[in-house]
């Protein structure tokens, strides 16, 4: 059964001071599940480590494009 999409987030469109808590609210709104989708116009990796400290085996990462100009990365939330 595909995973429910809870919202897609284009981080370029957003300040990049401001995209990582964007991601963080967006994430602990979700339910175990939903799934948020990002694009981004460089490798998210940073932040897949940021999430990774705050929310520890929480959730998991999947590249759906990766680049040189487009990245997109579905972020699930586990149970």
């Amino acid at each position: 059964m595909p995973t429910p999409l809870v919202s897609n987030i284009d981080l370029r469109q957003i300040s990049p001071a401001k995209r990582h808590a964007m991601v963080f609210r967006r994430f602990a709104d979700m339910q175990p599940g939903q799934t948020l989708e990002l694009t981004n116009d460089h490798d998210p990796l940073t932040l897949s480590a940021q999430l990774e400290v705050r929310s520890p085996g929480q959730f998991s990462w999947e590249y759906l494009e990766a680049g040189p100009q487009v990245w997109r990365v579905a972020i699930a939330k586990r149970a």
